[in-house]
């Protein structure tokens, strides 16, 4: 088989993009998945994308980690995934689109990709961090010095000792304004640090604010692959929940598989 892909980067965050709509890729083959995930062996990507028609929707999203494996949602991946569905003439600017966790909304000008993420409900507080889930499991721990934290020691640490087989993404953080926090994130899945996390510095965002740490409702992002801003209405829930960057295409090619 003759695959065609498309790589896209998020800040930083990468993925393979298949076009899924007639449905010609073999979606249990995990081997497949993580040989194209593979940096020294395959194309090379945090993540593997499927654009596949929606019976109401726009398209529908479905996301592999790297290690091939079916996941949760990925903010990252899904504005690059409504950058591809520009690409293909699916979309103009607006779109609406299913994935894992349910319907999500965005909007693309001018390569900036703002998508809205799932409303969250609950912020855990745990001894010195927080847990929530914002599509995806996130544990948000503010740290000192973070250029030089070693992400993935301790976030290898967290991610099997607190939470299990199942794990969690581990996020370090450290305010830099009252409406800057840089992050650095473990994910799961990758079992390694990335140079960004969509649902991550979301999760950031909300846990920074739900600790008092900001007043304010949109916040800058610094992360190791670039900037992200995310913004949210604070009432009973976190709502209206936006996440917004670049998202580019890097190159195309086909691969047999």
């Amino acid at each position: 088989m003759t695959l065609t892909f498309y790589k896209y980067q998020g800040t930083g965050n990468d993925f393979v993009i298949i076009d899924n709509r007639a449905l010609i890729f073999p979606k249990d083959d995990t081997k497949l998945v993580s040989s194209l995930c593979d940096r020294r062996f395959g194309v090379g990507a945090d993540g593997l994308i499927l654009l596949e028609n929606d019976p109401v929707e726009d398209f529908n999203m479905v996301y592999y980690n790297a290690d091939g494996n079916q996941s949760t949602m990925c903010g990252n991946g899904g504005r690059c995934l409504v950058a591809f569905a520009k690409e293909l003439g699916i979309i103009n600017t607006e779109t609406s689109f299913n994935a894992v966790d349910g319907l999500h909304t965005a909007k693309i000008e001018n390569g900036q990709v703002s998508l809205q993420m799932s409303n969250v409900s609950e912020v855990q507080k745990k001894p010195n961090s927080f847990f929530l889930d914002t599509g995806s499991p996130h544990h948000v721990q503010l740290v000192e010095n973070l250029k030089d934290f070693d992400v993935a020691k301790e976030g290898a640490k967290l991610r099997y000792g607190i939470y299990g087989a199942s794990g969690s993404n581990i996020n370090f953080v450290e305010q830099q304004t009252e409406d800057t926090f840089a992050v650095r994130t473990y994910e799961r899945g990758v079992e390694d640090e990335t140079l960004s996390c969509g649902t991550g510095v979301t999760a950031v965002a909300i846990a920074m604010h739900n600790a008092g740490n900001t007043n304010l409702n949109d916040i800058r992002i610094e992360t190791k692959g670039g900037e992200l801003s995310v913004r949210f209405i604070n009432g009973v829930n976190y709502s209206d929940v936006y996440l917004t960057g670049p998202a580019v295409l890097v190159f195309k090619g086909n691969m047999e598989c």
